[in-house]
């Protein structure tokens, strides 16, 4: 059987923040992959804005680097579970992966989904101790943690003798001893680690062309870009070939430009051969899971899984009293080109139109995954209401099955009762419990993902700041009766529409927690605070104090105002209720009652309550 031993292909995974993407950017600077006076920022891969606001990898992507005239093609993954459909696929591109795991944090949740993903393809691992210059590293430990990992889930014996690399990708550093002192001041033990242990691919370029499409992208001068590895087989520019759909369906097509990668580029090239990562372009409608080849040799690869949307939340055109003050989009029909455009290059996404043109509902993998495209649509200058986010409830075997999911929690031991009683309350069920020592304790849930919805801002409160919570995907299980989680207090809803005053804010404070600033537009109906009791209030906050010319005894005294509580885009959508929408635009983010009008509002609540009754 020969190989292509110039060719390592490889896929680095890892828990979120753990160093994915700053590790590439170093292995990209030492491989003299870019010219000496060549300009690259700090973490390259991460090319969107959001990537770079949040620090975290949102789309999967790849580069290619030379080293000692062999090319390594890696594919950077997102970390967390919202993206595991693009890690899922990944794997299937590859030959081997670096596991990541910081020194002090060891085995977390996301290391675990996206290392069963690796183990399930039969990959071979490295694993990359990273972060070993940090004080609290814990090395040796962190090994047991991942060997304890391997073993947990199902790994084969071979996979089981994976070398270890102690790095500091920060400061490009690496080598195979634990012990920090011992750094060699750069990356050369783990390029000789992935050339030695990473398999090279099979040379079988002589028979008939097999190409998968694991990742799509979208370019305006050539359209829809197919990304994928050569399987089996040749490809040229201007070649004839039959793309096999996914419902069984061929069509002919030809190839008219084919794209190669080298560190950040894409290189246009004429020809590429079995074992190679390319992009490829002149089909109109390629999807993810797609098999390209010869027409005269039609046989297609099996079909890649794609994973099934867990939440929904419905879209709305934006008509509230402040509707196209700031956006520049707002129309159903912009919207509606924006979510399907999406479509385009977001195979997790699904996107349903309901009896209303101005109404949509859309599902995604998770709350990240649908607050990012929500963030994006109003850097783009879009307007948009959206509700609040709900799971999708399955039906399997004629059962009614709702998600459920693995929740990690690390925090400081006397927080651990408020903690077990909160996720009890939420129907979460204790699986693991164990304490690191240093008075930390990790507890590890099941919990109906209905239950976590609008968890996370309790939980920050609960251990005040200092608690981590990861959580992904389990199973789904049979429907837990009743309501689960979901908001107890009540909201401060504005009466009238104007400016907020400090005047009437301050008259406030005591009811409740306030959202606004003074001097903030307000309308009827829109949220400005929440009330310590369970039951919403009508306020007034845009009363202004009386002026009169007759002097106080007690003169106009300094008061303090409280700070308010601004919240972000995931903590307004995590907050919303039923009868509550979040309206999102270029500038703010409101809270708002569905129905605006109080006397209406009250009217709505009695007929409900007559109706369960």
């Amino acid at each position: 059987m020969n190989l292509r031993d110039d060719i390592r292909n490889i896929a680095i995974i890892a828990h979120v923040d753990h160093g994915k993407t700053t590790l590439v950017d170093k292995l990209l600077h030492q491989s003299g992959t870019f010219r000496s006076n060549e300009f690259v920022e700090e973490r390259a891969m991460d090319s969107n804005a959001l990537e770079k606001e949040r620090g975290i990898t949102i789309l999967a992507k790849n580069t290619a680097i030379e080293y000692k005239e062999k090319r390594i093609n890696i594919m950077d993954t997102p970390g967390h579970a919202d993206f595991g459909g693009e890690v899922e696929r990944i794997m299937k591109m590859v030959d081997g992966v670096l596991l990541v795991v910081d020194a002090y944090e060891g085995t977390m949740p996301q290391t675990r989904f996206v290392l069963k993903k690796a183990l399930e393809q039969k990959l071979t691992p490295i694993v990359v101790v990273n972060k070993i210059d940090k004080p609290s590293a814990r090395p040796l430990e962190v090994i047991d943690e991942v060997i304890d990992l391997f073993i947990e889930l199902g790994a084969e014996e071979d996979q089981l003798e994976f070398p270890v690399v102690y790095a500091s990708a920060i400061n490009g550093t690496a080598s195979l001893d634990p012990d920090p002192a011992n750094q060699e001041e750069n990356m050369n033990s783990l390029f000789e680690s992935i050339i030695e242990h990473i398999p090279a691919p099979v040379d079988n370029s002589n028979e008939p062309l097999q190409f998968q499409v694991t990742l799509l992208d979208y370019n305006d001068y050539v359209g829809r870009i197919g990304i994928g590895r050569i399987f089996r087989g040749t490809m040229k520019v201007g070649q004839e070939v039959s793309l096999m759909k996914l419902d069984g369906a061929v069509k002919k097509f030809r190839v008219t430009k084919m794209f190669g990668f080298i560190g950040l580029k894409r290189v246009e090239i004429q020809e590429a051969k079995a074992g190679d990562l390319v992009a490829v372009s002149g089909m109109e409608d390629i999807n993810v899971g797609e098999t390209v080849c010869p027409t005269d040799h039609q046989e297609a690869l099996p079909i890649l899984r794609i994973d099934e949307p867990t939440l929904q939340m419905t879209f709305l055109v934006n008509n509230s009293p402040f509707a196209g003050r700031e956006g520049k989009w707002v129309t159903a029909r912009k919207i509606e080109e924006r979510l399907m455009a999406q479509l385009e290059t977001d195979v997790s996404l699904r996107v349903e139109n309901t009896d209303s043109p101005d109404v949509w509902v859309v599902s995604g993998r998770g709350e990240l995954h649908l607050s990012i495209l929500i963030e994006n649509m109003r850097r783009e200058g879009f307007e948009l209401q959206v509700s609040k986010p709900e799971v999708i409830v399955k039906e399997i075997d004629g059962v009614k099955c709702e998600p459920i999911e693995r929740v990690q929690i690390d925090v400081p031991e006397e927080h651990t009762g408020s903690i077990m009683e909160s996720l009890g309350m939420r129907k979460g069920e204790l699986v693991d419990m164990s304490s690191n020592g240093g008075g930390q304790t990790r507890m590890v849930f099941n919990v109906p993902a209905r239950g976590l919805i609008g968890y996370r801002t309790e939980f920050m409160t609960l251990t005040r700041g200092y608690g981590i919570l990861n959580h992904t995907f389990d199973s789904y299980q049979p429907l837990f009766a009743g309501q689960v989680g979901g908001r107890r207090n009540g909201v401060l809803v504005s009466l009238e529409t104007g400016k907020s005053t400090q005047y009437s804010i301050l008259a406030l404070e005591d009811r409740g927690t306030i959202f606004i600033e003074p001097g903030t537009d307000v309308y009827e109906g829109m949220i400005v605070g929440e009330n310590n009791r369970d039951n919403d209030l009508t306020v007034n906050v845009i009363k202004a104090k009386q002026m009169t010319n007759m002097r106080s005894a007690n003169k106009d005294q300094t008061t303090t105002m409280k700070k308010p509580k601004l919240m972000t885009l995931e903590e307004s959508l995590e907050y919303l209720n039923d009868d509550e929408l979040c309206e999102v635009t270029p500038q703010s983010i409101r809270l708002r009652k569905k129905i605006l009008d109080k006397s209406e509002r009250e009217r709505a609540a009695k007929k409900k309550k007559y109706a369960e009754v």
